[in-house]
């Protein structure tokens, strides 16, 4: 990739705290006009690989480049950035605080008035922009400091969690703003622990575990080389068990699938013909439906990273998130 293609290039950096590397030679080149997630659990090193784009830390070794020149600083009225600490002006009202970081920023004061009241419209926050700050709820001041990010509509966008602390709704919402930035030709990186997210929003992922680099690239080549070998069955008979569907000739294990009503993950052995399980399981069963699985990014993030720490969280996590959204759905 020429240096013109990236937005941001980062190679062999380290950042140290003592004796703790929290982030080990790390290279990276996010595209221009990417959307570029940045995955891992916590204290893996996202959040200070961000602050080290953002030059609010500085690499112990190795260097970095953001929107072709040596550091954040050098183009910082071309970035949006919001921390993974959320900040609001408390007492100040909602109006004059997205004025007041639109002028930090360069935006000229004519118009401004509209283009504050068009995004509190976007992000579903009709009325507020006389209220104080503080008397919003988390939520949406979290939509307020997102206003604020995007409102000098920057080249490049860097959202650490963005989602966190928002319901699906509001998750949603913003996930629909995302999009709108990126097709506007701005590049987008975010940390996140809501997988589903980067999968709807990202054409790029990179992973970090311990400091270390251990996935990068576009996201369609990472699904096709983590192959899941699962082939997922509805039955239409609701008496069908597991212990069935694990007398096929090649099922290796059995599993409820998660966020879908009476449907069953059929974990293939590595040598097991993918076809032959899916013509045997209709064979042996009364089936609404079947079809292969591609592998997910919780898939591949279970895979990669170390299972003690991560499986029962992350999937709880999502199991969680899926059953709210369908509640929400069905109310």
């Amino acid at each position: 990739m020429h240096e013109h293609d990236a937005a941001i290039e980062i190679r062999g950096v380290t950042k140290r705290f003592g004796a703790k590397s929290a982030v080990d030679n790390l290279d990276l080149i996010v595209p221009t006009n990417s959307v570029c997630g940045f995955l891992g659990p916590n204290g893996a090193g996202k959040t200070t690989t961000i602050r080290m784009i953002m030059s609010i830390f500085l690499p112990d070794e190795g260097e970095l480049r953001v929107l072709g020149r040596g550091s954040a600083i050098e183009s910082k009225d071309r970035i949006g950035y919001l921390p993974e600490e959320r900040g609001v002006y408390r007492t100040m009202p909602v109006g004059n605080f997205l004025a007041y970081m639109a002028r930090l920023k360069g935006v000229d004061g004519r118009g401004l008035t509209k283009k504050i009241d068009d995004w509190l419209e976007r992000l579903a926050l009709p009325g507020v922009r006389k209220k104080k700050c503080q008397e919003l709820s988390k939520g949406m001041q979290q939509k307020v400091q997102f206003a604020a990010t995007v409102i000098h509509e920057p080249d490049l966008i860097i959202l650490d969690e963005p989602f966190s602390g928002l319901d699906p709704v509001n998750a949603r919402i913003l996930r629909g703003l995302i999009n709108e930035q990126h097709e506007a030709g701005r590049t987008i990186i975010f940390s996140t622990h809501v997988l589903h997210a980067a999968e709807e929003l990202c054409d790029r992922v990179f992973m970090i575990n311990q400091g270390k680099k251990i996935l990068d690239g576009p996201i369609e080549e990472i699904r096709a080389s983590f192959d899941p070998r699962t082939v997922v069955v509805s039955p239409d008979d609701v008496s069908a068990d597991a212990a069935t569907m694990e007398r096929i000739r090649g099922v290796r294990r059995v599993a409820r699938a998660p966020g879908r009503r009476v449907a069953y993950e059929l974990h293939l052995e590595d040598d097991a013909d993918v076809r032959g399980v899916m013509r045997d399981a209709a064979e042996t069963l009364s089936l609404r439906s079947i079809e292969r699985r591609d592998a997910s990014l919780e898939d591949i993030f279970v895979r990669l990273v170390d299972p003690a720490d991560s499986e029962d969280s992350v999937r709880g996590a999502l199991r969680d998130e899926t059953q709210t959204e369908e509640a929400l759905a069905d109310a």
